[in-house]
């Protein structure tokens, strides 16, 4: 069945509903150490040099471990769940998920978070440390891609919303590939896709980090039948000025000053 055709069906199973609500609420706790802001410097990683191959993370996230009392769990964490590649679960994982969210910055810092969606399998994974998504006509914008040819970082966090209320977190570093030299490397790619779109470009993946995202805070969701535009370029059947944005003065329309 695809999205469009299945019906809200109620509840999780009796086991998955059992897990849902099985937990006793724990206690807030309060961080009580003030973050400091300082000049935007690498921080020395104090895990760095005890071992011949650094763990996962930043030195950022080894250090506030370290200030809260939190690195005996993330350690469990990085040894139990942290690969540097995909294992056949995840996979499969990644062959039937119908969207994923996409995380970049450019040199600078500056960040863009963006969704991908598709029918299952439109995240193809090549072999166990690359996958690549398509990217087809958008916006114009080019937002992840203009980011990725500056630089090559990339987040990406697939959620099972509806079955197994799971995620999983793949990082690693893009490059960007037109669809007919994608095809000459990798000539088993889809040749059909759905609604008839076709790929300009792929986004290639090499994975770095590859572990799971918690079900404790995925909401369960239920797709539903919807009628769909697809391919349109109609401002308001694709959101038109739902956020009152048009024709708000924006900075780079002021004039240049003049001496």
């Amino acid at each position: 069945m695809t999205p469009d055709q299945l019906t809200p069906t109620g509840t999780a199973d009796a086991a998955l509903l059992a897990l849902e609500l099985s937990d006793p609420p724990s206690p807030a706790r309060r961080v009580t150490t003030p973050l400091q802001h300082h000049e935007l410097v690498p921080p020395l990683d104090p895990f760095g040099e005890d071992r011949p191959v650094p763990l996962p993370g930043s030195a950022g996230e080894h250090l506030l471990q370290r200030a809260f009392g939190t690195d005996k769990r993330a350690r469990r964490f990085y040894d139990e769940q942290v690969l540097d590649h995909l294992n056949a679960e995840m996979k499969e994982f990644i062959g039937r998920m119908e969207m994923a969210f996409v995380a970049t910055s450019d040199t600078r810092g500056e960040c863009d978070a963006s969704l991908r969606a598709g029918p299952p399998g439109f995240i193809q994974v090549l072999d166990d440390r690359h996958l690549c998504y398509p990217e087809y006509r958008g916006n114009g914008v080019l937002a992840s891609l203009g980011n990725i040819s500056e630089n090559p970082h990339i987040g990406i966090l697939l959620v099972d919303f509806v079955t197994d209320l799971i995620g999983l977190h793949v990082n690693g570093r893009a490059r960007i590939v037109e669809d007919a030299d994608m095809r000459a490397i990798h000539p088993a790619l889809p040749a059909e896709f759905d609604r008839g779109r076709t790929p300009e470009r792929w986004v290639v993946v090499q994975v770095e980090e590859a572990y799971v995202h918690c079900r404790k805070h995925i909401p369960r969701m239920v797709p539903v039948h919807r009628q769909r535009s697809w391919g349109t370029d109609d401002s308001r059947r694709k959101g038109g000025d739902y956020f009152g944005a048009k024709g708000t003065p924006r900075p780079w329309h002021r004039e240049p000053a003049t001496s």
